[in-house]
């Protein structure tokens, strides 16, 4: 398997990726499938912010993917990121998720960020123990901010410091 920076032929791939995560579960608090289009913008606008977006690669198969983005529009939220990642169905359990989110730390921390944001679905709990072990710590839970599959959701806010060791905060 190889991790490297998505292109525009992996597209329909993560696309597809990202369209089986809306329609099977809570991992994404959204009901409309996207397009094409959909992601290009949004790779778009990731790679003019200067975010990586991230695919792992098995024999020419994209299974997963993973990025971070803004975490809020302030100013003072600036250092801080917040990740996605999304992996096939048929490649889950393999531990691509961990590797793909492990992929991020260091480009994070070369544009200078000192936290990461992991939100995830509050009963997910295969996420959040992949997060724990990857260093996030639990923090707040947000109750039932989220509605799908006529459901409410709560959603768990878990940071993970970049910084080096030893460095001052």
């Amino acid at each position: 398997m190889t991790i490297r920076p998505a292109t525009e032929a992996d597209l329909p791939a993560i696309t597809a990726i990202y369209n089986e995560v809306i329609a099977t579960s809570t991992a994404i608090y959204a009901d409309d499938p996207l397009t094409v289009d959909d992601r290009r913008a949004w790779l778009g606008s990731r790679r003019a912010a200067g975010f990586p977006v991230l695919v792992a690669e098995e024999g020419g198969a994209v299974l997963g993917l993973s990025s971070f983005g803004a975490f809020r529009a302030f100013p003072g939220y600036r250092h801080t990121v917040e990740h996605s990642v999304h992996v096939r169905a048929d490649a889950r359990g393999k531990g691509l998720g961990t590797a793909l989110v492990a992929a991020l730390f260091d480009p994070a921390r070369a544009l200078g960020m000192h936290v990461m944001i992991a939100a995830v679905d509050a009963a997910n709990e295969g996420s959040i123990r992949m997060h724990e072990r990857l260093g996030f710590a639990r923090g707040a839970v947000l109750r039932e901010v989220g509605r799908k599959f006529g459901r409410w959701l709560d959603l768990e806010l878990m940071p993970k410091f970049l910084d080096a060791p030893g460095a001052p905060r």
